[in-house]
């Protein structure tokens, strides 16, 4: 278990971690795909809905 640890903690140091510039573009990027796809799928859902509803009276 500690071998594995030092393993883990030596990789770890290899890693490239994002600027925090790299960061921030990310997360908004994350954040705006995310609102988009729900706001697409919100509106096919509600579609799908008044579709069925016209179908089923």
């Amino acid at each position: 278990m500690i071998a594995f640890l030092k393993n883990v903690s030596r990789e770890m140091k290899k890693v490239s971690w994002p600027t925090g510039n790299e960061l921030v573009r990310y997360t908004v990027t994350v954040v705006v795909t995310v609102a988009f796809v729900a706001v697409y799928f919100g509106i096919v859902d509600l579609g799908i809905s008044q579709g069925l509803e016209l179908i089923t009276g």
